[in-house]
This record gives C-alpha cells, sequence and structure tokens, in this order.
C-alpha cells in the first residue's frame, strides 16, 4: 500500500512540474476518478502549487518561477531522481503532506472560531489574467473551458468544484461549461451573475463601458440583475441579453449562430462604433494608451473589420486616416489622435 502511496505522489509531484508523460497523466487522471477521497487529496495538491504564487501574484505568470515557489512552500519536495529511493520519499512525502493537512486544519479552525464561515472563505482565490494585447485559454478543475479577451481576469475558489462552482469576472470570457446538475456553475461580475448547468456562452462586462452582455450559443442560462435585485431573464440559444448599466435594464435580442465569438479569432469588428469605445477595445488588443487631442473627436463614428492576427494597430489607424476626418501619432505605445484640418 504504501508503495502504492510512494508512486502517486511522485505522479503528482511531476503532473505539477510539467514533466509528467501522457501515460503518466492518464494514470494520475484514472486514480483520482476512482473515488473523491482520491479528488480532494490531488486538489489539495494543487491548492499548495497555486499558493506559492500568491506572494508575486503581480508579476507576470511564469512557470518555472511557480515551481521554484512551490519547492520553497513544500521543502521535503525532493526531484523524482531522488524519489525513486523508497523509504526515504515515504518519509518525506509524509510530512509534506501532514505539513499540508495542518495547514488546512488551522484554516478550519480560524474558519470556525470566527462565525462558522465556510473553509472556502478562509482560503486565498485564484486570479487569472488576461493582460492587454492577448487572450488566456484554460480548463477549470471540472474541466470548464474559459476563454478571457485581452484586459479581461476572473478568480474562483481554491476549493472549485468541491462544493461550488463559482467565478468571478472582470472583462469578457468564452465559457464552455461541463455539466454537472447537482452543482450549477455561476459567473458574476458587478453587475450580472448568469447560473448555468452545462452550457457555452459569452459574458461581458468591462467595467470602462456602459454596457454589458451575455450571449447564449448553446443550452440554457438564468439570468440575474444585480442592480436591480429580483429582476433577470432567461436566455435560449441565439439569444443575448444588453443591459445599460447606467439605469439596469436588461434587454433580450435575437442574435445570428456564432455571433459575439469573433473575438476568439482575432476579428474586430467597428460598426459606426464611437471613437472614445474604438480607443478602448484597441487599448486592450494592442496594449497601448490613447489620448484625445480634440474632444469632438471622440463622438465621432468608424466603421471597419479587422483581424489583428493578419493587422497592426498601424493598419488599423492608417484605415482610420484615409476617413479623411483624423490623423495620428504613435509613440511610446501611446497613441494621439488629432482633428484633420480642412
Amino acid at each position: 500500500m504504501k508503495g502504492q502511496e510512494t508512486h502517486i505522489d511522485e505522479l503528482i509531484a511531476a503532473s505539477l512540474a510539467g514533466e509528467l508523460s501522457t501515460a503518466g497523466q492518464e494514470e494520475l487522471d484514472a486514480w483520482a476518478s476512482r473515488s473523491e477521497e482520491n479528488r480532494r487529496y490531488l486538489m489539495q495538491q494543487e491548492e499548495i502549487w497555486f499558493s506559492a504564487m500568491k506572494d508575486d501574484e503581480e508579476e507576470e505568470y511564469d512557470s518555472d518561477r511557480a515551481f521554484e515557489a512551490f519547492k520553497q512552500r513544500i521543502p521535503a519536495w525532493q526531484p523524482r531522481e531522488t524519489v525513486l529511493r523508497p523509504k526515504r520519499t515515504a518519509w518525506r512525502t509524509f510530512c509534506k503532506y501532514a505539513a499540508a493537512a495542518v495547514v488546512v486544519g488551522m484554516v478550519a479552525l480560524l474558519s470556525y472560531r470566527q462565525g462558522g464561515n465556510d473553509l472556502k472563505d478562509a482560503l486565498a482565490r485564484i486570479e487569472v489574467e488576461a493582460p492587454a494585447g492577448s487572450q488566456t485559454r484554460m480548463r477549470l478543475p471540472d474541466q470548464t473551458l474559459v476563454v478571457l479577451n485581452a484586459g479581461s481576469r476572473m478568480s474562483y475558489p481554491q476549493d472549485f468544484g468541491l462544493d461550488n462552482r463559482e467565478v468571478e469576472l472582470e472583462g469578457e470570457g468564452y465559457f464552455e461549461v461541463a455539466r454537472n446538475e447537482k452543482m450549477p456553475f455561476s459567473v458574476a461580475s458587478a453587475n450580472i451573475k448568469v447560473s448555468v448547468l452545462g452550457t457555452k456562452f459569452n459574458f461581458r462586462d468591462y467595467p470602462e463601458e456602459d454596457e454589458a452582455t451575455v450571449a447564449l450559443h448553446e443550452g440554457k442560462v438564468r439570468l440575474d440583475n444585480r442592480l436591480h435585485q429580483g429582476d433577470g431573464m432567461t436566455l435560449q440559444p441565439n439569444e443575448r441579453m444588453v443591459m445599460d448599466k447606467n439605469n439596469g435594464l436588461m434587454t433580450l435580442e435575437k442574435m445570428e449562430t456564432g455571433e459575439g465569438m469573433e473575438w476568439m479569432e482575432g476579428k474586430l469588428t467597428f460598426e459606426e462604433m464611437p471613437l472614445s469605445e474604438v480607443a478602448k477595445v484597441l487599448e486592450r488588443c494592442y496594449g497601448v494608451r490613447f489620448a484625445f487631442a480634440n474632444d469632438s473627436l471622440q463622438d465621432l463614428r468608424f466603421y471597419g473589420n479587422f483581424n489583428r492576427n493578419e493587422q497592426s494597430l498601424a493598419d488599423i489607424l492608417k484605415a482610420m486616416e484615409g476617413t479623411q476626418k483624423v490623423k495620428y501619432t504613435l509613440e511610446n505605445k501611446k497613441v494621439t489622435l488629432y482633428k484633420l484640418s480642412n
């Protein structure tokens, strides 16, 4: 039995280090699926791995640096070459996970003494960010696919998938939710909460924008208005909710299949959009800052279809100049727009 436990510990360590073979990963996944106890044990070690980044969370994620931080959090961990020595490995493994159990136990005790709060309230949250100029694609522990658009941030508790599937979003994200009828999945922003069982939808709520949208592509979702408690609606496939965040009004619209997902392919569509809004989109997509030399330019409408995977920021700015209404300068990632003199 001890030999089996040591072998599993080796698989977990190698998986977290990104060094596990395909066959090894399949073996570990199969072991985790055999019982709830196994799954909780694996998630506990994943929590330790992610929490190793907490002290330096503002820096850009780096897997090698994360692994070094993980080893510092658990000094008993050893590389695979030394893990293969059974007696020492078994003792180190015991010490490592005993320490982890003590930490979790202390958190639970503190939670109890503070008024019986759930353990999830005492645990740190995991944050995932898509910096300006990029997108982030990942799978949550329940295998839900998430794609975050540039300038977006998502967080979820470290016990995600154990007794809840709740995430918080700031920005835009596409979700393909793994179905679990016993545990609904929810996404919440400052203005809207979406509750589902298993479905595909796009959620957009950037703090600097006046509108928030939820576009449903498959399944069924329930929306709750967080600005007007008690208000809500249910979406069917190819329906979209648009909220005016100034008054909290939610409007239901029909849409074409696949509409609202173009951003994942790098497509940028501006349909008579005010330049002030165009600037916000381009800031997120290309990691630049915009300034208007003439305030009147912000209300000018711009139309165009582009693909940021194929066209540069300069290509789009030149298209703006082609309207004969605006000119620009680009220096040190700052774009200044000027009114074109007649």
